[in-house]
């Protein structure tokens, strides 16, 4: 009666493993080495978050640490006492292979394909702008001194396009190390794009036009500086300074500003308030420093402008659907309205979404392009003087018409040979097109390079249908 009072006990007692319900010999209670099996269970499930939100490489700080912590929690469990006892040895057959389970999921992210992608799209920003910006920067030449071109700017524009187009898999980790990439390197081309356009103004003014000029013009120097410093910051090029130091450098130059008497003169007003927005135009950047670390924006399952856009691609389905079977019936107004729809959803400073939207609206621009050459083919009434050159532009237009219907359609993947098929029929116009002669015939040539722009344009829409990008 009391073995099995003892017994009952046991069983109930709390914790991931169940109580070790055989003879007790001299322990009381619980079996010691369920006891410590159940300690090394309360540390995996204090690792385990950290594990699966993990989101650097392997030669980072952070997951050495978890590597080595994850790595004394095996060995403590190997030298767990089983006693030969079934119990005990799955007990800790089953902590041990959690332990594992977090090792191969540590290790499987951190050196995933697309995370390696990542990083070295980010080194490849990086390598761009300590040659273009915080290099000459740090030699001491002022950034007034070079100029920030439109190449380096589209450059970095290239790489967020290319950051955001790596697959995640839904995976969290990857997702999370996308979204810190995307949001610092969209940072820096804003900050780029905004030294472009600060070029043209006439900035500084001279130190004879107000008492406060000179020390505005000292500011928009120390501005400029900044400038380079953040870029510096936000791609990990300065190993010294932090996003904290430099907002509060700026938010002093803030309040200096606002501290200078301007009020007699409009012109140094004016420059003032454009040196003021230059600053707040930093300072919006400078919360990036713990951005996905402590929020989920990477994740936008349940975000409303993603929603948005996606309640617009069912409809753009729809109209497809309709289009594809029954023919022109007057969609071509309510596409206008989806296009002006999407340009109005907010899509903040995050670029997954922002390359959701353009996704969604090179979906609706593909459906009206098919509705425009439709119709035009269905107009067309060529004169019995039109040249043969012109006329065979138009033939192949008629070709791509088809095709691209069948693109519009499409809802395979890449490994098809319904894709192939349509990939080399496309690219066979392309070719028919390029054997066409104008003869000089100005329009021909105008309508020769409009059809291959149109012919190249349904085969990105055709890759990007089947790219398989996920948010």
């Amino acid at each position: 009666m009391d073995h099995g009072s003892q017994q009952s006990q046991t069983q109930q007692m709390p914790g991931p493993f169940p109580g070790y319900a055989g003879p007790q010999g001299p322990y009381p209670g619980q079996h010691p080495s369920l006891l410590r099996l159940d300690e090394v269970q309360r540390e995996i499930a204090t690792l385990g978050p950290q594990v699966c939100s993990y989101s650097g490489l392997q030669n980072d700080r952070e997951y050495k640490r978890l590597e080595r912590e994850l790595t004394r929690l095996l060995l403590e469990v190997d030298k767990v006492e089983t006693e030969g006892r079934p119990e005990l040895q799955q007990a800790r057959k089953r902590a041990a292979g959690e332990v594992e389970g977090l090792l191969r999921y540590l290790e499987g992210n951190a050196t995933h394909p697309s995370r390696l992608a990542i990083e070295e799209l980010t080194q490849e920003a990086q390598n761009m702008l300590n040659v273009g910006v915080v290099g000459p920067f740090r030699q001491g030449q002022a950034l007034e001194a070079f100029e920030i071109s439109e190449e380096l700017v589209e450059a970095v524009q290239d790489v967020a396009m290319r950051l955001a187009q790596v697959k995640t898999g839904g995976s969290v980790p990857l997702r999370k190390a996308r979204y810190k990439a995307l949001t610092r390197v969209c940072a820096v081309q804003e900050i780029l794009e905004g030294r472009v356009r600060t070029n043209t103004l006439a900035l500084p003014l001279s130190d004879d036009t107000h008492e406060a000029v000179q020390r505005i013009n000292q500011i928009m120097a120390q501005v400029s500086g900044a400038r380079c410093q953040e870029v510096a910051l936000l791609m990990g090029l300065s190993g010294r300074d932090s996003c904290t130091h430099l907002a509060r450098i700026l938010t002093e130059l803030l309040v200096e500003l606002d501290a200078l008497d301007v009020s007699s003169n409009a012109a140094v007003r004016n420059y003032r308030k454009q040196v003021v927005e230059e600053i707040n135009g930093l300072l919006k950047h400078l919360d990036l420093e713990g951005e996905g670390d402590d929020t989920r924006r990477y994740d936008l399952a349940q975000n409303d402008s993603i929603r948005e856009i996606e309640a617009i691609r069912g409809r753009v389905s729809v109209l497809r659907e309709e289009v594809l079977r029954h023919g022109a019936t007057g969609q071509g107004a309510e596409l206008q309205g989806l296009l002006t729809h999407l340009d109005q959803v907010d899509t903040g400073r995050n670029p997954c979404i922002r390359e959701a939207r353009r996704r969604a609206v090179l979906e609706v621009q593909a459906l009206i392009t098919f509705l425009d050459l439709w119709e035009a083919l269905g107009r067309r009434n060529p004169g019995a003087d039109e040249p043969p050159p012109h006329a065979a532009v138009w033939r192949v237009l008629a070709s791509l018409c088809e095709l691209q219907a069948q693109v519009l359609g499409f809802d395979g993947k890449r490994a098809d040979k319904s894709y192939m098929v349509l990939e080399e029929l496309l690219t066979k116009q392309l070719l028919a097109l390029d054997a066409v002669d104008p003869q000089g015939d100005e329009g021909t040539k105008l309508a020769r390079k409009q059809a291959v722009k149109h012919a190249q344009n349904i085969l990105s829409y055709l890759d990007m249908k089947t790219d398989e990008w996920e948010y």
